[in-house]
Formats: structure tokens, sequence, C-alpha cells
């Protein structure tokens, strides 16, 4: 008897879907949702928060603007309402993304946290595992992205501090520290813009610049340097864009290497597409370091318990300390299937612009190092490439002889 009722609880929490299972409610699953709506095939996201697109709605600080022009950053099909500015603010975002799930008829199931995905090959069958259901599918889209934990560094000394320790995920205004003296460790775009709120609140910011570091004008001669690149790219080879680049940020910027901030001999979009580290775009931070609002730090060699000693030999006191040290993938953690992705940074093996596709039904949106510019690009080859497979099938998933009970969980 008890077999038998462990086996019908079992089969009451199965759930066959009739579509690819999309994990990640981000833009990159929204996309992959509504390219595939446009084909007539149905998809069912799940999502672990309670919102559509968490990262930006629950860990982002309040200045944040999208760092390139609104046209590089729509997801497919649906344009940026025309009113909107050039670089649009992050509630502005987060309100195109909402009408974006509204418009095609998105709507995730929330609080699903995957805790495990596999391929069944006896049944050819992606089993999606949460709190809850086992979800079950012919197709399994990862739309987690590259940004979905924080990445928190080992430093020497850091359970040591007395002060407060915080993730930029955590962050959200200057005006939480006003008038201290804080270390930011980590100078790329979000450690610059924080540094730069932070002087908004009278604060004092001391920026790490562990490594080297390309910092852009946002823009030159009244364009955005990011669309400037795309169309010379389109005539010109990647390293000689690159030179130009740098001509132009030394004209308008100067040299920023005696102020701390060295270049790194690989060119910005050659770095870019190797390594996925993004060029600093400077939206302001650079003339508060030139007039020492901003001061910049070498590697931190230690942290004590108040404050900090550094590589140069240097030590000062803080209040507090922001870790601006970038997030990372957790695919590792869940998908247990397959050996697509690699098990320390959880990318895709295989790069640009052909990782989106793995085998036996797995695909991959959102992992480009590209930004929303390849998660679009991502999200229409894997919406056409399911269509084909759902057309030859006439809709049908092929599922083999199991027995699955659609029933939820009472």
């Amino acid at each position: 008897m008890g077999s038998c009722k462990e086996e019908e609880e079992k089969q009451s929490r199965c759930v066959l879907v009739h579509g690819p299972i999309i994990v990640g409610a981000g833009p990159s699953g929204l996309a992959a949702s509504a390219c595939l709506s446009e084909h007539g095939v149905p998809s069912l996201i799940l999502e672990r928060s309670d919102c559509i697109a968490s990262l930006w709605q629950q860990r982002t600080y309040n200045r944040l603007k999208l760092h390139l022009p609104k046209q590089f950053c729509e997801l497919p099909l649906y344009r940026f309402p025309e009113d909107f500015p050039k670089y649009p603010t992050k509630q502005q975002f987060i309100s195109y993304m909402e009408s974006y799930a509204s418009h095609f008829s998105i709507h995730p199931r929330f609080k699903q946290q995957v805790q495990r995905a596999y391929f069944d090959p006896s049944c050819k069958l992606w089993k999606v595992q949460t709190q809850d259901f086992e979800y079950i599918s012919r197709w399994l889209i990862v739309a987690t992205g590259e940004n979905a934990e924080p990445l928190i560094p080992e430093i020497l000394g850091l359970e040591r501090f007395r002060g407060r320790v915080v993730h930029t995920s955590v962050y959200k205004s200057g005006s939480d520290f006003r008038n201290q003296r804080v270390l930011v460790v980590g100078c790329g775009n979000s450690g610059m813009e924080v540094s730069l709120d932070l002087c908004r609140y009278n604060a004092s910011p001391h920026i790490v610049v562990r490594n080297t570091v390309h910092v852009l004008p946002r823009e030159m001669f009244g364009l955005s340097t990011f669309g400037v690149a795309m169309a010379l790219l389109k005539w010109l080879p990647l390293r000689l864009v690159d030179k130009f680049l740098l001509l132009v940020a030394n004209f308008t910027l100067g040299n920023t290497d005696h102020l701390g901030l060295r270049r790194p001999k690989t060119g910005p979009i050659e770095l870019k597409n190797a390594t996925g580290k993004t060029p600093v775009l400077d939206v302001g931070a650079l003339s508060q370091i030139k007039s020492g609002k901003i001061k910049v730090m070498e590697g931190v060699r230690e942290i004590t318990r108040n404050g900090a000693k550094f590589m140069d030999g240097q030590e000062k006191e803080f209040h507090s300390i922001i870790l601006a040290t970038g997030y990372k993938s957790n695919v590792p953690s869940w998908l247990k299937s397959g050996d697509f992705f690699t098990q320390d940074g959880g990318m895709p093996k295989t790069p640009f612009p052909n990782g989106w596709k793995g085998g036996d039904g797995l695909y991959t949106v959102g992992f480009t190092r590209r930004g929303l510019l390849g998660t679009a690009s991502d999200a229409v080859k894997i919406a056409r490439d399911i269509a084909e497979q759902w057309r030859t099938s006439n809709g049908t998933n092929n599922i083999c002889n199991t027995h699955v009970i659609l029933r939820r969980k009472p």
C-alpha cells in the first residue's frame, strides 16, 4: 500500500510541458519565449524569484542606466517606447520588460527554484526538478545567464573587518554611506559608478584597481562609442577599430596610466570578445579621479579590523567595504547532464556565435558575453531551430510511454 501511495504522490508532482522549458525569467528567458510564440510554439518559464528580471528589480543600484543606447538593448520583436531617452533608466528598462512580457502573454511560474535538471536517455526527455514539481519536456532552454549569483572573492582577512561589507548586488544608494571612507573593490562599470554615486553623498571612495582596465568615453563626437565601433566593424578589421577607439579615448580622456588606470595591451573589443571583460564607459567617474575625490588604490594585500593594507605598502582605515566584483553563472549547481557547460565558470564550452545549442534538445541563451545584442541573436536562432522540430513532429512532443499524470499538488 505504501509504495502505491508514494508512486501516486510522485506522479501527482509531474508536469508535462507541451513545448520547451525555459529556466530564468530575465531578458534572455523572455526573449526566447517571445520568439518561440512567434513561431506558434508554447513554452514554460520557471523562475526562482517572485518577479521577472529579478536581477534588475532586486540587485541593482538606484542610479543605474543602460550603458549602451536603447537601440542596442532591445529584445526581439518589440521596440522601446519612442519617448524613452537615449540611455533608459533602470526603472524604464524594467517597465519595458514588463510590457514585453504582457505583449507576448508570457506568464512565468514564479518561486520555482530549479534544484536539478537532467536528460533521461530512456525516454529522451528533460526532467527539471523544483521544490514543488518535476517538469518534463523534450527541450530545455538555459536562460539563467552569466550574472546569476554574486561573485564574492577570497580576500585575506575580510572576515576580520569590523565595518560593513556589501556586494553591489545589495547596494542601492550612496545615502547609506554618507560621509564615510569606503573601499570599493573592483574597477569595472559598477565599481566606477558606485564610486561616483558615493561622491554625491560626500563619501570618500577608494577604488581598488588590481589589473589593467580600458576606460573609454561613453560618447565620441556626440555619438555612442559602442555604436561607432559597431558601424566601423562592418568595414574595418577589429584591431584597426580598437586602435581608433584608443586614439579617440586618449584624445578626449587623456592618458589614464598616471591615474593608476593602466590600459591592457589587447584592444578593448578584442579583449571583450576573448575574455568577456567589458571596457569601462566613463559617465563622470574619471573627472572625480582626476580631482582626487575618488582615490585609486593598488591591489589589496589584506583586510584588517579597521581597514586594509595595500600592495604598495600603504595602510588605510575604512568604515565600509563594497565588493564591485561582478557575478557568475550558477548552471553547474543544477544542470546535471552532459558536458556542454564548463564546470568552473558555468559557461558554454563552444564560443559565440555557436554556443546557443547543445545536444539532446539543450539550448542556451544569454551566455554570449555580448549583452542584450547577444541575447537577441541567441533567442532568434533557438526559436527557429525548435520551431522546425515542432513542425516536423506536428506539434507533438513524441513522448515515450511513461505514465505522467497532469495533476497539480493540492
